[in-house]
């Protein structure tokens, strides 16, 4: 079951009940970071069709995935391995492998060089089409949740839309394996996101976390076909932390789910490399002083961060 902080809101009301569907997930953002949306409409088949040709993948013999290892790409396309990724501040490798797949940008592009060509696995069959999909179905859900964050924020709907034009966005497909799990390794170690907001599918298998105000730990059990939404640094840090980036973590499985894999496919939303990050009107205030008063590129801002997480 869904813990009760993060009761689903229908994204039905997008459309009918705009104002109340902004409140909620916005209240939800503000308390927690996180927030759950149901009815998100984009295709349940199509998804599981994509989830499907990541499993595949992660099936492939060792060698044939490390054929996918981008030499200096800072795990930003293609395949990075097991033991690699490790959350900042933290000692241990997470228990994870993952594929990236970015943005599709035209020849001769201002971003071509902060956002290079995507690689595709040629031994699955329509592993290209399928993820680039759903790359694109969470980007157009992101801009939308954007527009609703805006309006919370009462700022013009709009605010984000120029700001997240071509970013530089990362669709993750996650395997945590079955492991025994009697070291210090976790499945991902306790961190907060590095991009604007994450919207993540396929956490139907228990183990996401949120640490609360107070210092313990919520589990998010989303309902099947729903999706998780949160806060990342950079657009905390442009709300002046109104909107916090929250610390989660994903735990490793009691003993009777051992066995069984993880899979689930985040999508990080980033603002344009050259966006400047800078407090956003309204959320600076003489009861709320500026926090962050020096701006910087969405850039500048992700190159240190990918360098603290282990892959910079």
């Amino acid at each position: 079951m869904t813990t009760p902080a993060f009761t689903p809101v229908s994204f039905t009301r997008y459309d009918t009940d705009f104002e109340g569907f902004t409140r909620d997930l916005g209240d939800s953002f503000r308390r927690y970071g996180f927030a759950v949306i149901s009815d998100h409409g984009m295709g349940q088949d199509r998804i599981d069709s994509a989830i499907d040709k990541a499993k595949a993948f992660f099936a492939l013999p060792e060698e044939a995935k490390r054929a996918y290892l981008v030499e200096g790409g800072k795990g930003q396309r293609g395949y990075t391995a097991f033991g690699v990724e490790t959350a900042k501040g933290n000692q241990h490798f997470d228990l994870k492998e993952f594929w990236h797949v970015g943005r599709e940008l035209p020849a001769g592009h201002r971003y071509s060089a902060q956002m290079p060509d995507n690689l595709w696995a040629s031994e699955i069959p329509g592993f290209k089409d399928e993820l680039l999909w759903l790359f694109n179905a969470l980007d157009g859900m992101g801009g939308k949740v954007l527009q609703a964050i805006a309006s919370y924020l009462d700022l013009d709907r709009h605010t984000f839309d120029a700001q997240v034009k071509d970013g530089n966005s990362i669709l993750r497909l996650l395997h945590y394996p079955p492991a025994g799990f009697d070291g210090p390794n976790e499945r991902a170690g306790a961190h907060e996101d590095i991009n604007a907001i994450t919207l993540l599918l396929g956490a139907e298998e228990g183990g996401l976390e949120v640490l609360d105000r107070d210092g313990q730990w919520l589990a998010i059990n989303p309902p099947a076909g729903s999706l998780v939404i949160n806060i990342g640094d950079m657009l905390s840090r442009a709300t002046n932390d109104v909107l916090p980036s929250t610390t989660h973590r994903v735990v490793n499985p009691p003993p009777e789910r051992r066995n069984v894999p993880r899979y689930s496919t985040p999508f990080f939303l980033h603002y344009a490399p050259d966006h400047l990050i800078e407090t956003l009107p309204g959320c600076a205030t003489p009861e709320r002083p500026n926090r962050y008063p020096e701006p910087i590129t969405a850039d500048q801002f992700l190159a240190q961060r990918l360098a603290e997480i282990k892959l910079g």
